[in-house]
């Protein structure tokens, strides 16, 4: 990835199962990354939280 750009894996809060994976920009922010997305494992959208 060019510049400050890096890839995060998304976990789900509920399941704990890491669904999803995207891009943040590091400087900008800096804080775990929280959306909410669908889990297909709990079959509907749950919260869903930065990891390494």
């Amino acid at each position: 990835m060019a510049g400050n750009r890096s890839i995060i894996t998304l976990e789900c809060t509920v399941c704990k199962e890491r669904n999803y994976s995207t891009t943040k920009n590091k400087k900008k922010t800096q804080e775990k990354l929280a959306l909410s997305k669908y889990c297909p494992r709990c079959r509907k959208h749950q919260g869903h939280k930065e990891t390494k």
